[in-house]
């Protein structure tokens, strides 16, 4: 279980924004014994800091998009890293996705998160899409250079690096089960099945979905580990060493149909929704004697680290923001 560190709260810097930097540095150029009449060496000035020390802007775009934490772990990630960025928020009316990033990147944006309803949206207006985004047929980061439009998805990646390196519980050589077969699922088989686990099982309550998943995963993966999609009737008495649990029931707070019996002496009860506590998936592997939980808040920040690494070419570390935004688990 994750613990909750509140002194990283204390210790964050003060943003400073783009207007105040460029009115300091205006102020510095007027300090200077100049030959131009004042407003026009105000007007020089101003074209000159914003040309060459503009902030660079990124934001994360979504419908609702109040609730989102990224601004706080962008901003975060930017003050330890020493970047100089503003990261906002854009709400985006329904079916104005493009013409909504149209205008950001028009105003000079670098980059963008996506969140829900867009991802599909994103994917469908990028120009170049990394096998992330396509394995996972959804885009939640992008990059724009010039009139190219790069996206990837770090859904995946940011989860096996949460549960492999943060959690120290790593997937190789062991047997791994999957609850759903969404878009959630979909962003994370590759990067799963990269670590080379002994077996990957897709459970959902259509089969037929969790079948062409799997054979969608069996022809795109660069190992050969076993994968399969079935109901939750035919897990029978299997047991896992990892259960992942990427449904949306915990959003409705309701249990997927999973017996208490699939989950192995030692396993990793992982809840890909983050900040619901002990939600009823969690609550059944505690009862049946599961002591190692955890929920997405690590796979949050592991895939905006990912994003900003692809932005900005510098990983931070991300134990401050984790530890800022953890849920107990009661």
């Amino acid at each position: 279980m994750r613990t909750v560190n509140r002194q990283w709260g204390s210790h964050r810097l003060k943003p400073v924004s783009e207007s105040e930097r460029l009115t300091s540095l205006i102020d510095g150029a007027h300090s200077e014994n100049l030959s131009l009449p004042g407003q026009l060496r105000w007007i020089l000035s101003a074209v000159f800091f914003r040309n060459f020390f503009m902030t660079d802007h990124y934001a994360v775009i979504g419908n609702p998009i109040e609730q989102s934490k990224s601004p706080l772990i962008h901003t975060a990630f930017a003050q330890v890293t020493g970047q100089d960025i503003e990261y906002t928020k854009v709400l985006s009316p329904l079916g104005e996705f493009a013409q909504t990033v149209d205008a950001f990147r028009a105003a000079g944006g670098r980059g963008m998160n996506v969140t829900a309803p867009f991802k599909l949206d994103a994917f469908a207006y990028a120009t170049d899409l990394a096998p992330s985004a396509q394995m996972a047929g959804a885009v939640n980061a992008m990059k724009f250079e010039g009139d190219k439009v790069y996206a990837e998805n770090f859904d995946g990646v940011g989860l096996v690096r949460d549960v492999v390196h943060n959690l120290g519980c790593p997937l190789q050589g062991r047997r791994v089960l999957i609850l759903g077969a969404g878009g959630a699922t979909r962003g994370a088989l590759l990067p799963i099945l990269a670590q080379g686990p002994a077996e990957v099982v897709i459970v959902n309550r259509t089969v037929a979905k969790a079948q062409a998943l799997a054979e969608l995963a069996r022809k795109h993966q660069a190992k050969a580990v076993p994968v399969s999609g079935v109901g939750y009737a035919d897990l029978g008495t299997q047991i896992f060493d990892v259960v992942f649990n990427a449904t949306s029931a915990s959003l409705t707070a309701e249990l997927p149909p999973l017996s208490a019996t699939a989950f192995a002496p030692g396993c990793l009860a992982y809840e890909l929704a983050y900040g619901k506590g002990l939600t009823p998936f969690l609550k059944l592997a505690s009862q049946a004697g599961v002591t190692r939980l955890a929920d997405g808040v690590g796979m949050l920040a592991e895939q905006a680290a990912e994003a900003f690494e692809w932005w900005r070419g510098v990983r931070p570390d991300t134990a401050a923001v984790i530890d800022e935004l953890t849920v107990p688990l009661v």
